[in-house]
């Protein structure tokens, strides 16, 4: 029998090791640091005749694409999003789109609270600062989050995790899910409400809800209007949620007084841009105005902005591995589990 071949996009260094050592017998292993995305010619090259193909987020796996793979049998993402997959077309062609469900809960949320540790408490500030041999006090004061009323949208796993939290620091908790787990009310002393009430009451908005077309652009121009002057957003889900261009008006306005960012729309071109130039004419010509207002956030003191790593610990990672290995194996044993489409 012919071997399988496998091809794994946005390879990083760590996982090259283990992606070796666990190679079923009958597979053929092909990895990329690339990610999937607009140099169709030289994907086809390598991967065109690809039985299985594994991506990060990082990768745009697209219906222009997708349909110059002949073999293509299963999609792995190496994540739990998978909006960076067409799975519509996928599930025309019954090609299966496998996640990895769960394996950051306390991990992101943990991250989101680094992130807004900073925001509140301006903390890398007094360090670059005292590093350059120049103190000044003035400069960092900032807010406790003890009794700070902190919005919750999401309640899936890293949402409740991030509950767990802001329970710890003495937090007011106020949660919004269309799908509420009430014995959450009862542990944590979270309060489910609308929408428009967290909006109107948080001085804190954490985002952890799934990239879905209902949430595409949840937080626009309207939401900031409904919001606290001076409220922080905090964004560790996916980039979409948020209207950029709505965020950067906010921000400029002081309606909201800080942001910690570690997902942005279009973030894959945000410094990658020397690898996109010669692939311009690939790139929606929407995400070159996000990139530019990606940049300007970027320079702005009150915003941080990370690049799509708060799932990025030891534990996690491996989580992540055995899991994709778990879905590919399944796969090869004719059964199809974490399917997404």
């Amino acid at each position: 029998m012919d071997k399988v071949k496998v091809v794994f996009f946005d390879v990083k260094e760590h996982e090259k090791e283990y992606i070796e050592r666990n190679k079923p017998e009958n597979c053929e292993f092909v990895l990329l640091p690339d990610n999937f995305h607009c140099d169709l010619e030289k994907d086809l090259q390598v991967a065109g005749d690809a039985d299985i193909i594994s991506v990060f987020t990082t990768s745009r796996v697209r219906k222009d694409f997708l349909k110059e793979f002949k073999n293509l049998k299963l999609i792995s993402t190496r994540s739990t999003g998978y909006s960076h997959i067409d799975t519509n077309y996928c599930k025309e062609r019954n090609i299966p789109v496998v996640n990895v469900p769960r394996y950051g809960d306390s991990t992101v949320a943990e991250f989101a609270f680094g992130l807004l540790l900073e925001i509140a408490r301006n903390i890398s500030t007094a360090y670059n600062d005292l590093r350059r041999g120049v103190i000044s006090p003035q400069s960092y004061i900032g807010i406790d989050l003890f009794e700070k009323t902190i919005g919750i949208i999401g309640t899936g796993a890293i949402g409740t995790h991030a509950a767990k939290i802001a329970k710890g620091f003495g937090m007011n908790i106020l949660a919004y899910d269309p799908y509420p787990k009430k014995e959450l009310e009862q542990s944590i002393g979270l309060k489910y409400v609308t929408l428009d009430e967290l909006y109107e009451k948080a001085d804190i908005i954490t985002l952890h809800a799934p990239a879905t077309k209902e949430n595409f652009h949840m937080i626009n121009e309207a939401a900031f209007n409904k919001m606290k002057n001076g409220v922080i957003i905090i964004n560790t889900a996916r980039g979409e949620i948020i209207d950029t261009e709505a965020l950067y008006k906010a921000l400029k306005s002081g309606k909201v007084a800080g942001a910690g960012l570690d997902v942005l729309e279009c973030e894959e071109i945000l410094g990658n841009e020397d690898q996109y130039i010669p692939k311009i004419d690939c790139i929606d010509p929407q995400c070159l105005t996000k990139t530019l207002i990606n940049h300007r956030m970027l320079d702005m003191p009150n915003v941080v902005i990370t690049p799509h790593v708060a799932y990025d610990s030891h534990e996690a990672l491996q989580r992540i591995l055995d899991t994709t290995f778990n879905n590919i194996k399944a796969f090869l044993n004719n059964e199809v589990i974490n399917r997404v489409n």
